[in-house]
């Protein structure tokens, strides 16, 4: 049986599915990558930390953001188990994602600056369209495929 402050401070699945509006399943999908930790009540219920809410959060916004499961995973080893992270816990994550995210604005704010002149070409040249086939290797060859891929 829990305490009662153990049961204040957990919730099951179910409620931390409705929270999240993520759906059960992904839930213990998250679980088994060790991006939350379950713990078993008495009657052998998955059970949740409330702030698990926060972490599932955090990983919707960064899988939104483009990040891959390893470097969410890894973000989220930083962050204590067993208590709710604080301010400075969640700064300490905001510093390490700033870079990512300014260099994808970057990225982003270049392709917008170069599109209105890609669209349509079709050149894919490396010499005019560093945009989509910056490693162009045929492009001395001229326009039109130059590669056999049939065998000889």
């Amino acid at each position: 049986m829990t305490t009662k402050t153990e049961g204040d401070r957990t919730i099951p699945i179910g409620m931390l599915a409705r929270r999240t509006g993520v759906a059960v399943s992904a839930i213990r999908f998250y679980e088994e990558k060790g991006l939350v930790r379950s713990f078993r009540s008495a009657g052998n219920q998955r059970r949740f930390l409330r702030s698990d809410i926060r972490r599932i959060s955090f990983i919707l916004i960064a899988q939104k953001l483009g990040l891959e499961l390893k470097e969410i995973e890894r973000e989220l080893a930083s962050l204590p188990q067993g208590r709710t992270p604080t301010v400075k816990d969640w700064a300490q994550i905001s510093s390490h994602l700033r870079a990512r995210i300014d260099d994808q604005m970057a990225l982003l704010s270049q392709t917008r600056e170069r599109l209105d002149q890609c669209i349509g070409c079709g050149c894919l040249s490396l010499t005019k369209c560093q945009l989509f086939n910056p490693g162009d290797r045929a492009a001395d060859q001229g326009p039109g495929p130059h590669v056999d891929l049939e065998p000889a």
